[in-house]
């Protein structure tokens, strides 16, 4: 069973884009084989690897596609996660790239100054520069966003996603995840 565990299914929509880049969409195996006999995808790539029953064997999807287009949300939803990676997971202050787990949003004009949580006011911050920048405006800290927040569109979102590999990425994945990379001549 681990080994089945090492084959999740790339996931694209109907027009062979993935659904999402960061985090990839993926499925697990036992999902993709499900989809599968419900008719909801086609197989575009396989595994080395099988599924077998008493009276049926299958090999693994690597790659899926929806047989139906799933439109994207207009509006990412405001989350944390998104704020990062609208603002590429660096300090919109010092300018430094960080793990997520070392970040976190502060509001440009502060909650205590009347400042509100929304795409508009809140950038990507180091532990470091919030600190430093506290509860105070722009003008009295110094510290100004390197690029002025707004709302993206979740194609700026995807854009951003795919400057950040996977962990895992199966050779059958490439073509779908860097169509628009040049190739090298063969």
């Amino acid at each position: 069973m681990a080994l089945l565990d090492n084959c999740p299914a790339l996931v694209l929509n109907a027009d062979f884009r993935p659904l999402s880049y960061f985090p990839l969409s993926v499925w697990c195996w036992q999902d993709a084989v499900k989809a599968v006999f419900l008719d909801r995808v086609n197989i575009v790539d396989h595994y080395d690897t099988y599924v077998r029953s008493p009276s049926f064997e299958m090999r693994l999807p690597s790659v899926i596609a929806l047989k139906e287009y799933v439109q994207a949300a207009r509006h990412p939803a405001f989350t944390r996660f998104n704020v990062f990676l609208r603002d590429r997971f660096t300090c919109q202050y010092c300018g430094r790239p960080h793990p997520s787990h070392d970040l976190t949003f502060d509001h440009v004009i502060p909650r205590s100054r009347g400042g509100r949580t929304v795409w508009s006011n809140v950038v990507t911050a180091c532990g470091g520069c919030n600190l430093l920048k506290g509860n105070r405006l722009p003008q009295q800290s110094g510290l100004y966003p390197r690029h002025k927040p707004l709302q993206p569109t979740t194609y700026m979102l995807q854009q951003n996603g795919r400057a950040f590999p996977p962990n895992y990425l199966h050779q059958s994945w490439r073509d779908y995840l860097y169509w628009d990379t040049e190739l090298d001549p063969a």
